[in-house]
């Protein structure tokens, strides 16, 4: 198939995530994209900036059979203004997030006319592709709540609308091979996010603390990219924690952030708000060992509840409870007992996410779209 790609905003998830497919899928791509800067001006003039292009594309006679975009594209927009050839097309919408459900850090905050482009576009397209199951119900039922808050005309079968076309299609990762042995010395953990609130360092930081008030030893790596207000729990726990640290900060190349993820024992998250969870699943792949609160997409990705062992790699969402856990992961590292033959087989599962086993589906679901459009 002949796709048309566009990205408003051509960096971080989404940047990985198109990279990733078009490297080695066996359809033919035109690509059209934006640099990732403003993102809320993206999502209002892209439209605009790709029907140019698209009407260049048509009077060069360029032949194509599918769109592709991401949720930062007006959908509805684009379809509207470009040019017939293009109009026709089917087009399919993937949510690496969505601006109903994206974290902010007081409600207040919430611009709902960026959610309700959300809505516009998944109603335009044929297909509408999720990251995550827990992505796709999140949004499904914070649309139900804003559409309930209009006065009038609330056209909640919206709702179901958009559902009967609603697929999970998690994104695909790169493989990152660990190289010989562990080194020597006390467990390694890795924390690795947004230096954001909604990531939730500061739980993070007080089971640290509980490890440390045990005379536990440890390292970690606390990295992520950082924005000028990241929370005053990183200042005060670089300070704090100064003789356990490995790593800090942002990694300034992908080479610098494979290496924190081989080096780690554990991975740990603590976060609030996580529509996939790509770093768990790349340092999984790694070969650290996830600790992972029972919440958001994490279930999912690991199977909890298909599988019977994956509750070892949960915690309860409460500090106590991850430290505890922490502690008794930090035995197993000294006693070399850190994956068990259960916790192996369970990891091994993360592999479903490498890009050399996802592609091929989404390939074949670009084909499902086309055929029945």
């Amino acid at each position: 198939m002949r796709i048309l790609a566009l990205e408003p905003y051509y960096g971080g998830s989404h940047k990985a995530f198109l990279d990733g497919w078009t490297a080695l899928s066996r359809h033919e791509w035109t690509v059209l994209h934006l640099p990732p800067y403003k993102w809320k001006w993206r999502m209002r003039h892209s439209a605009v900036t790709f029907v140019d292009e698209a009407r260049r594309l048509v009077s060069e006679g360029r032949s194509l059979d599918v769109i592709f975009c991401s949720d930062i594209l007006n959908l509805a927009e684009f379809l509207g203004l470009a040019p017939r050839p293009v109009q026709s097309l089917p087009a399919i919408l993937y949510f690496h997030e969505n601006q109903l459900t994206y974290p902010v850090r007081y409600e207040s905050e919430r611009d709902y006319q960026f959610g309700v482009t959300n809505m516009t576009s998944a109603l335009a397209a044929t297909s509408v592709w999720f990251n995550s199951a827990f992505h796709r119900d999140s949004f499904l039922e914070a649309l139900a709540a804003l559409l309930r808050k209009m006065p009038d005309y609330q056209s909640l079968d919206v709702i179901e609308r958009i559902r009967d076309k609603a697929v999970v299609y998690p994104p695909g990762v790169n493989a990152i091979h660990r190289h010989g042995g562990r080194e020597a010395g006390p467990v390694r953990i890795l924390w690795a996010a947004r230096w954001e609130h909604d990531k939730n360092p500061e739980d993070f930081f007080e089971a640290l603390k509980i490890l440390k008030s045990r005379d536990i030893p440890f390292h970690i790596s606390v990295i992520g990219e950082r924005f000028r207000e990241a929370p005053e729990a990183f200042e005060c726990a670089h300070q704090y924690f100064a003789d356990h640290l490995d790593r800090w900060g942002y990694q300034e190349s992908r080479s610098e952030y494979e290496k924190a993820l081989t080096r780690a024992d554990v991975f740990v998250s603590t976060a609030q708000h996580e529509f996939f969870g790509v770093t768990a699943v790349e340092a999984v792949l790694a070969g650290a060992y996830p600790l992972l609160p029972k919440r958001l997409a994490y279930p999912e990705i690991l199977k909890l509840g298909v599988e019977k062992n994956a509750e070892e790699f949960f915690y309860d969402g409460s500090v106590t409870h991850l430290a505890n856990k922490l502690a008794a992961l930090s035995e197993r590292v000294r006693s070399g007992n850190l994956w068990t033959e259960n916790a192996s087989r369970l990891a091994q599962s993360i592999e479903r996410f490498a890009w050399d086993n996802i592609v091929g589906t989404l390939d074949e679901a670009v084909d499902k779209v086309c055929f029945s459009h």
